[in-house]
């Protein structure tokens, strides 16, 4: 008997953070996420954050540091728009609440690429992006021999 496997896609991401309350506002305010559910389990919180009804992302208050880059684990969070104008909207949205970028404004993935986006951190220090896969053509590219997502 043969079982048919489809295609896997990310379903959502959970990360640790060290204070729940300050990621859940991070989260709120920045990436417009609603509060979808939260709890308690073995003493530590845990919070579901989605859009539309679907989770997107799980919250759980249980780091004692913040993130590591050259830990092993997560390399960085990358979210998708829809155009160039929205990753636009929300470096205005982010740079008005002063949150920490790791590049200067839209950057394109490699030399040449028409894909690109903004690079960022929340908090403790998690690296995030929010890119597209077309309309960044001309934008700068901070590092040339690697992806601009590599090392940041």
């Amino acid at each position: 008997m043969t079982t048919a496997i489809s295609t896997l896609r990310t379903g959502h991401v959970g990360l640790n953070v060290t204070d729940l309350d300050r990621s859940l506002a991070f989260y709120r305010q920045t990436l417009g996420f609603e509060l979808l559910g939260e709890g308690e389990a073995k003493g530590s919180r845990y919070a579901f954050l989605g859009q539309d009804g679907e989770l997107v992302l799980t919250l759980w208050e249980q780091a004692g540091d913040r993130f590591d880059p050259g830990a092993a684990g997560l390399h960085h969070l990358a979210f998708t728009a829809g155009a160039i104008e929205e990753v636009e909207a929300y470096e205005q949205r982010l740079r008005g609440l002063g949150v920490d970028f790791a590049h200067e404004g839209i950057v394109a993935h490699r030399e040449g690429a028409v894909s690109g986006g903004i690079f960022f951190h929340d908090p403790d220090g998690t690296r995030l992006e929010i890119s597209v896969p077309t309309g960044a053509q001309g934008a700068p590219v901070p590092t040339e021999s690697a992806p601009t997502c590599g090392f940041f």
